[in-house]
């Protein structure tokens, strides 16, 4: 199969980056030629609240000189328009769902025009996929017919060795943005014990604050985007990773620290709860309580024999997340397109 991917990133630590650089290593391995056109390749405006709306236009300009594909296959509603401009049979992934989480960002107001769009875009697609159960109910209750393929790792190809630079250390590793908690990760932070450090990996519209934040805390270090070669060791080597995230769908950075034998202290929002099993495979806690992340990272940092029996459950829980199972799923879905 001849298949394009819209994408508004395919690199970096982000969700949406790393499904659309798992399921092209995937097909590319399954002998299927795979061509991507996503913010890194696409002219876009590098300016908070221009970035999305450029790719938006960019990318649409762009696929009109895209022909011959046997499928095309957009991630996140930004996507579908560029998606709705090339021949071949439509994908549409939606990553969590898209109008809430733009009200929750933006506001009420730009959530109703994102929702009117929203429809249009869910009109153009052949076949519906979302990546978790929230957002299966959410669309399966509007009427569309969706499938869930959840997010996958390739779990073999992770970096090996381990990254401990503290005797208690744990981790945070994703976007810099309000949808991600960084409010949260800042008081999280603030009252964390001092022999506790905490390392933050990661990019976006929230640095400058996390960048003050390690400026002010000894035990605070940013280390800035680092690639997946570093990331993962940092993982690794820590006892723990925090996502105190206002929305999610299914992370691929917590099937990472699951698959690493690293334990989950995450928000009880979106997908976490899918992939997670509270005080089994993980924990899950109210984002908005700061305290209760810091009372139970010291709790854990305290009971390794507990912690032992947490990583043991996550690493059998994660397989089911393995690209190699995952993928088949997208690829059912594009054969029952072209037949």
């Amino acid at each position: 199969m001849k298949i394009l991917i819209i994408s508004p990133t395919q690199s970096g630590i982000g969700g949406i980056a790393q499904h659309v650089s798992g399921l092209s290593n995937f097909l590319q391995k399954n002998g299927h030629y795979v061509e991507i056109i996503s913010s890194e390749n696409t002219f876009t405006i590098p300016i908070k609240g221009l970035k999305n709306p450029s790719f938006m236009l960019s990318s649409f300009f762009k696929t009109r000189f895209k022909k011959g594909n046997d499928l095309v296959h957009a991630h996140n509603i930004l996507a579908a328009l560029a998606m709705k401009n090339v021949s071949g049979k439509k994908v549409l992934t939606i990553h969590g769902v898209f109008s809430r989480q733009v009200s929750e960002l933006h506001g009420k107001t730009t959530g109703t025009i994102s929702e009117k769009y929203e429809k249009d875009a869910l009109k153009w697609a052949d076949a519906i996929t979302v990546v978790s159960n929230e957002a299966y109910e959410h669309y399966s209750k509007l009427g569309y017919d969706v499938k869930q393929v959840p997010n996958a790792i390739d779990i073999e190809s992770l970096p090996k060795g381990e990254d401990r630079r503290h005797e208690k250390q744990i981790i945070f590793a994703g976007r810099l943005s309000r949808e991600k908690g960084i409010d949260n990760l800042i008081e999280i932070a603030k009252n964390l014990p001092n022999d506790i450090h905490l390392i933050i990996l990661g990019s976006g519209p929230e640095e400058e604050k996390i960048k003050e934040l390690a400026e002010s805390k000894n035990n605070v270090h940013f280390l800035g985007f680092q690639p997946k070669e570093k990331t993962i060791p940092l993982i690794r080597g820590s006892d723990i990773l925090i996502q105190p995230s206002l929305a999610e769908g299914i992370s691929s950075t917590l099937l990472e620290a699951m698959a690493c034998g690293t334990v989950v202290v995450a928000s009880d929002v979106g997908g976490n709860s899918e992939i997670i099993e509270n005080d089994k495979t993980g924990f899950l806690l109210n984002p908005k309580n700061p305290e209760e992340f810091v009372s139970k990272i010291i709790s854990i940092v305290s009971d390794k024999e507990n912690s032992r029996l947490i990583v043991s459950a996550a690493k059998n829980v994660v397989q089911r997340y393995d690209w190699n199972h995952v993928g088949k799923l997208y690829l059912n879905i594009y054969e029952s397109l072209l037949s």
